[in-house]
């Protein structure tokens, strides 16, 4: 056999394996088999396919990808058959890593605000706010600064804000716990904690929503910067946890007080004091998750939930969320009543209620 000959039958020994490979991936999500995370670590853990088949196929571009199956099943018959979940990612124009998002998203950073280790991107009225150290997402003391930056810079402008992973790895896997021992905890540590304390409490009571589009793993730090979070979108792959009391110390970043008020005390007190991790459907049963999603849906899901509160009044969302959850019922009747009356003379109540008589949308302008 000739040298070209060769060189030809070895590509198409390679695209037939490499396209097989992503139709058995498919497959195996859309039967429920395993999640799109897992097939994906055990493709390249087990099989040793490096890239996964997902990235492979993200990165070629599903669009592509989808118009070589549909030449191969011509060539190689039915079990090339393009699978039903790729054809729905392409008619939903998720080309993959050239469109943002496939299999999995790719971060598309605005001019100007590509920090260090957190990427923001906005769309219209929403942003993103990319965690971006992988492999886990550590909260290192520059990562909090950047956060804090980018949430100043945000704040108010944007009606909704995601947080999400760019890598399929973790959320946030918590606090950089090496960074935080080479700090004095008398006067930089007690600074830093209070400057994430600052940073989440203003996002509790901003007219900007929140959203944490939680992939994988949110442990430490990583939940409860998904707490401080008006709502927690969880792929199926997603783990929520507080190891904390395993290192001998306790969450230093809220989770003392916001899981108790999310899932209960007793519950919030088994995971501060054993450590053990819940899965994505527990955190949904226990109230620590608004909803659970297949995980090549996060991003979309969680970007649905923000265009749906960018589109609400600003000044309703900032008080309901500034007079909600007081520890004192009369203290929080109180405060609702002032926040109703404050919510009631604005110019976006004027409009809501006459685009509710109109039988119109509301344009709210947060006025």
């Amino acid at each position: 056999m000739s040298t070209a000959s060769t060189t030809d039958a070895t590509a198409t020994i390679v695209e037939r394996f490499s396209l097989k490979a992503l139709v058995e991936a498919c497959l195996v999500v859309e039967e429920g088999v395993a999640s799109t995370k897992d097939t994906e670590l055990g493709m390249m853990a087990g099989a040793g396919i490096l890239p996964g088949p997902f990235a492979r196929a993200d990165e070629q571009g599903l669009d592509d990808v989808l118009a070589a199956l549909e030449r191969a099943e011509g060539d190689w018959g039915d079990g090339f058959s393009p699978p039903r979940l790729l054809r729905r990612l392409v008619a939903q124009g998720r080309f993959g890593k050239k469109s943002g998002q496939g299999f999995f998203p790719y971060p598309q950073p605005d001019a100007g605000q590509e920090r260090e280790h957190v990427l923001l991107e906005t769309r219209g009225d929403v942003g993103i706010a990319w965690l971006s150290r992988p492999p886990a997402n550590p909260l290192s003391p520059e990562v909090i600064r950047e956060l804090d930056d980018l949430w100043q810079a945000v704040e108010g402008k944007l009606r909704a804000l995601v947080f999400a992973s760019s890598n399929i790895f973790t959320f946030s896997a918590g606090a950089d716990i090496k960074a935080f021992t080479k700090m004095d905890p008398g006067k930089e540590g007690r600074e830093l904690v209070e400057s994430a304390h600052a940073f989440m409490r203003g996002m509790e009571s901003s007219r900007t929503a929140t959203v944490a589009a939680v992939n994988s793993l949110a442990f430490g730090g990583g939940c409860e910067l998904a707490m401080a979070c008006d709502f927690r979108i969880a792929a199926e792959s997603a783990t929520f946890g507080q190891p904390e009391i395993n290192l001998g110390i306790i969450p230093g970043f809220g989770g003392t007080q916001r899981l108790p008020r999310l899932v209960g005390e007793a519950k919030a007190l088994e995971m501060n004091l054993i450590g053990d991790p819940v899965g994505a459907y527990e955190a949904l049963r226990i109230g620590l998750a608004n909803a659970v999603v297949p995980d090549h849906e996060l991003l979309d899901s969680a970007l649905s939930w923000a265009n749906k509160l960018a589109g609400q009044a600003p000044i309703a969302i900032e008080k309901i969320k500034q007079v909600s959850a007081n520890g004192d019922l009369d203290a929080g009747l109180d405060a609702e009543k002032q926040a109703f009356a404050e919510a009631f003379g604005s110019q976006d109540a004027k409009e809501g209620i006459s685009a509710f008589l109109g039988k119109r949308q509301a344009s709210f302008k947060g006025e």
